[in-house]
């Protein structure tokens, strides 16, 4: 039985968790979800890929929790049930020595939400906590020169937040964070679709739309569409609708734009020299959510500057974490940061 248990990183999504433990690479990403009784919410059934499975197929008497809201703790005891069983997964629970635990987070995420978080891992198993800002792990995830004195832009588009921010250093220059990503997306096919058509669709059919039409820039050439079935708010039935790329494309105008508005919020709060090595560079995407058709080049075209993807956007913030887990001394510049006060 090994004594001192792995150091583990953790990428808690709105949308999925990530684990990855030092020296085996990642080895959990499942979505961030929960089903539990619904007389008693602690009497949790599936968590994970599990529940994922039983959504939609549950009983009345079961109820799936998305225990993280917009990059949030919504649900504290279905949150540590969750982290409780990835980490047992991830590491097994015979150490003697707990893993010391490095956890990703918005920008803008406030000290009650923070040590909330870190509750919630130390619960879970964990010796010591330590913080790192999304962006942060994103960038150094994709590769960018973060510890030299160049300014480098990442905005990170996950499942409930979008994290703005300039880095040089090693460090967070200027940041921010809005409560917009993919989910924000799939509500507003969702709510397009009651507005225009009076039909209500489920949020998996809604990501699914995202995927396959959806684009950040305006529909060329032909008007691709797909039929949906849904329920009828006026007659209360099932019924057929036909949803346009062009119809996706003004459903999902709303929140590229507050992405659009968050850059450049950052941008003018950059300094000059740093703001310089930014427009030379790019902006580059990370997230999951960042893979939206067209993203990069309606961000471009709006702002004048070049963007590019990462190799794996999805993977960024975990790998930069993992890297930070494999290289001790830069791990310990992260512990001694800000961020991490309690």
């Amino acid at each position: 039985m090994p004594i001192k248990a792995p150091d583990v990183a953790i990428d808690l999504g709105t949308t999925n968790t990530m684990y990855y433990v030092a020296r085996k690479g990642i080895v959990i990403n499942e979505p961030t979800l929960v089903v539990a009784e619904t007389r008693d919410r602690r009497l949790v059934r599936a968590v994970g890929d599990e529940a994922l499975y039983l959504l939609g197929r549950t009983k009345d008497t079961m109820t799936a929790i998305r225990p993280i809201k917009d990059g949030v703790i919504a649900d504290f005891d279905a949150t540590e049930v969750m982290l409780r069983y990835f980490m047992r997964k991830a590491i097994g629970s015979s150490h003697l020595v707990k893993p010391k635990v490095l956890v990703s987070v918005p920008t803008a995420l406030d000290n009650v939400s923070r040590k909330a978080v870190r509750e919630a891992v130390s619960v879970a198993g964990a010796k010591e906590v330590i913080f790192v800002e999304k962006p942060l792990a994103a960038a150094i995830g994709s590769g960018l020169p973060v510890y030299d004195p160049i300014g480098s832009m990442v905005v990170d588009v996950g499942g409930g937040t979008t994290d703005t921010a300039v880095i040089s250093l090693g460090g967070v220059v200027v940041a921010q964070s809005i409560k917009v990503g993919g989910e924000r997306m799939d509500g507003a096919i969702i709510d397009y679709l009651k507005k225009n058509a009076s039909v209500l669709i489920s949020e998996k059919t809604a990501e699914d739309l995202k995927k396959d039409l959806a684009c950040a820039t305006p529909v060329a050439g032909e008007n691709t569409a797909a039929h949906v079935r849904g329920f009828d708010l006026l007659s209360a039935r099932v019924m057929d609708v036909e949803f346009s790329a062009a119809q996706a494309h003004d459903a999902i105008s709303e929140p590229c734009m507050a992405m659009i508005a968050s850059i450049r919020w950052v941008l003018e709060r950059t300094p000059p020299e740093l703001a310089a090595d930014v427009m030379r560079s790019g902006i580059h995407l990370t997230g999951a959510a960042s893979q939206l058709l067209g993203l990069d080049k309606f961000i471009a075209t709006q702002l004048g500057i070049p963007v590019l993807m990462a190799r794996e956007p999805g993977d960024a913030t975990i790998m930069g974490m993992g890297y930070l887990i494999e290289n001790p001394d830069l791990l310990n510049s992260v512990a001694r940061s800000a961020v991490n006060a309690k």
